[in-house]
């Protein structure tokens, strides 16, 4: 069934930007911090905002918490408040649980704990923009695996008018064109027939390996 309300706890920079992007999309937001100056300054933008400790486990009762779909530990100074509200959450049995790790030994003390999801966000960030920095088509990358992963490329102009049958990426690369961004629309599952255009953006799922070896030709 899909989420339709969330709780994030921990409203710095992370915490508050996921929270506004969530309202953004539609869904309902309960957001908790300590701090009273940033709880206020978000109380008009969020479905709900709370001044409170999120490491009471009766304050998280009275707030209704266990009736979320997802629990996002959002802290992003303090180790130990992070794991005792993620272990709240657990306790609380809310169905997914997400938090925000400082470092690989809290991610791996998360993981323990049962959190659904480990978010590393520095390091994540850190990933995307090196790729971005040394592939000069790649507009965005996201890592699925160790091996493999997703990325967003602009369509050079050597592959202007060209039908995807013709460049066959996954005989050749073993890569695959999963969506083509044109124009503000987007076309999923694009067919051999269907043409590139320079300036389009060519969704690509595949190998680390296999999707390098296609930039690199592509860029010859």
């Amino acid at each position: 069934m899909k989420m339709q309300q969330f709780v994030v706890i921990g409203l710095g920079r992370f915490g508050s930007s996921l929270a506004l992007e969530l309202m953004d999309l539609g869904y309902e937001v309960l957001g908790i911090d300590r701090d009273e100056e940033v709880v206020n300054e978000l109380s008009d933008q969020l479905t709900h905002a709370v001044v409170a400790d999120a490491t009471d486990e009766e304050v998280l009762k009275s707030l209704g918490v266990r009736n979320f779909d997802c629990g996002i530990v959002a802290i992003g100074n303090d180790i130990q408040m992070s794991i005792l509200a993620a272990i709240l959450l657990k306790d609380l049995g809310i169905k997914t649980v997400v938090a925000k790790a400082l470092s690989v030994l809290h991610g791996r003390a998360l993981q323990k704990l049962g959190v659904d999801r480990v978010i590393f966000p520095e390091r994540d960030m850190g990933v995307r923009v090196a790729h971005q920095l040394v592939t000069p088509n790649l507009l965005d990358y996201i890592e699925l695996s160790k091996e493999y992963s997703i990325v967003e490329m602009n369509v050079p102009a050597c592959l202007d008018r060209k039908n995807l049958g013709d460049i066959n990426p996954r005989a050749r690369f073993g890569c695959s064109i999963v969506a083509i961004h044109r124009d503000g629309s987007i076309l999923v599952a694009p067919t051999a027939m269907d043409q590139l255009q320079e300036g389009d953006i060519m969704v690509i799922i595949g190998s680390k390996k296999n999707i390098e070896e296609f930039e690199e030709v592509i860029n010859e």
